[in-house]
């Protein structure tokens, strides 16, 4: 699980937004969450743990399984070509 910061458009990412997104290097990126961070300056302890323990179950998910949950609607995948 990664905590990236993303700059708004001439303001910097102080003033941008800040995404959850479960990882694993050359396989897998899950982007879950996106927040402004005018709304929200950051998560908190027990948000970041579950996201952690999301990502243990995410990132362990057959293609098969992920294929399922692509097909019921519960996963969306974004491709390089849209």
């Amino acid at each position: 699980m990664i905590k990236q910061r993303i700059a708004r458009s001439g303001e910097g990412r102080s003033k941008g937004y800040r995404t959850i997104i479960l990882f694993r290097r050359g396989e897998k990126a899950f982007f879950v969450y996106g927040f402004s961070k005018s709304r929200r300056a950051n998560i908190d302890q027990d948000e970041e743990q579950r996201f952690k323990d999301m990502a243990k179950y995410v990132l362990k998910l057959s293609e098969k399984h992920l294929e399922h949950l692509l097909d019921r609607g519960d996963f969306v995948e974004i491709t390089p070509n849209g």
